[in-house]
């Protein structure tokens, strides 16, 4: 696995790559189960009312969570660069700034 974190506005979003010989999460809408790598994380955005609170920037918003939307690719390359892609705009969707999250890119240890 590969686990792939954004940090901003001082809060954190990880998300995971599965790798070939690794069990990705299975639910309705997974990827062909022949997908080299496979990208799952959640999806988020801010709302007016209910949702669940989160501190960003100091200040508490609400947010609601999607159903993660795992995605299959035949590259570890392409799949990281997605992972990164899709951490940006989660944070853009709650205010932060694209530009000012942090990623980082680790190989989960698997003990």
């Amino acid at each position: 696995m590969i686990l792939v974190r954004g940090s901003g506005g001082g809060t954190d979003l990880t998300g995971t790559v599965f790798e070939r010989g690794e069990e990705p999460p299975t639910y309705k809408g997974a990827p062909d189960e022949d997908a080299a790598y496979v990208w799952v994380c959640d999806s988020f955005y801010q709302v007016e009312s209910g949702g669940s609170p989160l501190l960003v920037e100091g200040e508490e918003i609400r947010v609601a969570f999607e159903e993660p939307m795992p995605r299959g690719f035949d590259t570890r390359d392409r799949a990281v660069a997605a992972a990164r892609e899709h951490v940006r705009t989660q944070f853009a969707r709650i205010g932060v700034d694209p530009d000012d999250v942090e990623i980082e890119v680790t190989k989960a240890d698997p003990a």
